[in-house]
């Protein structure tokens, strides 16, 4: 979903987020931001990873209608990028919509760290149809930008030649070269829970494995 910002600026850290609703309404949900900030410059918009029901529908705070007004709070959050890296690698590790405030990081580093180019993405979903902006991160992937690897979590779908069952140490490995690499997990809570374990079992510092955590 597409904010658009009528000509206003908003400043924000790629991996922040905002808390959005209908205006003269209480309700509000936060959803992190999912462009960057210089896409945000670019096309005077911010781009949101929104679920919605079997109807399309994704709540009363957040009417789909194009053109309709909504009120947006912030930006919130300390789960960012930080303005200078000092690693050899970043890896990204996400699960589900969790993909959202890292899609924001991965764009951001593309488009402002020219340095920047050893990026790995293990990205988890329940089903192949799960994967938000798959087709971006595939294209990235053919043209030698990132390093992608995806696996799905729920059995069944014959169809998927891909990795299988939640992302383990195997996984993370295949994409943790080097122990001088950048960590970001951000997707359900048993998954964030896990993986700075195992990375740290891959020699990973504790130090550079950021988490979100809601």
């Amino acid at each position: 979903m597409r904010l658009e910002l009528d000509g206003d600026t908003f400043d924000f850290a790629p991996g922040q987020a905002v808390r959005v609703g209908v205006p003269g309404t209480e309700r509000r949900r936060p959803y992190s931001i999912a462009s960057a900030p210089e896409d945000a410059r670019d096309f005077h918009a911010l781009e949101l990873l929104v679920r919605v029901d079997a109807d399309g529908r994704a709540g009363e705070h957040l009417p789909l209608e194009p053109g309709t007004a909504i009120e947006v709070e912030g930006p919130l959050g300390t789960f960012t990028f930080p303005d200078h890296v000092a690693a050899r690698r970043i890896v990204f590790v996400a699960g589900g919509t969790g993909i959202a405030p890292l899609r924001a990081m991965l764009r951001h580093v593309i488009a402002s760290e020219p340095d920047v180019r050893d990026i790995g993405l293990l990205y988890s979903a329940r089903t192949p149809d799960d994967f938000a902006y798959e087709g971006e991160f595939r294209d990235l992937a053919a043209r030698g930008v990132i390093e992608l690897r995806q696996t799905i979590t729920r059995p069944g779908e014959t169809d998927w030649t891909g990795g299988r069952g939640r992302i383990d140490r195997t996984a993370l490995a295949e994409l943790v070269h080097d122990p001088d690499t950048l960590c970001f997990v951000c997707g359900p809570v048993a998954m964030v829970d896990e993986i700075p374990r195992l990375l740290t079992e891959l020699g990973v510092p504790r130090e550079k494995i950021r988490i979100e955590e809601w």
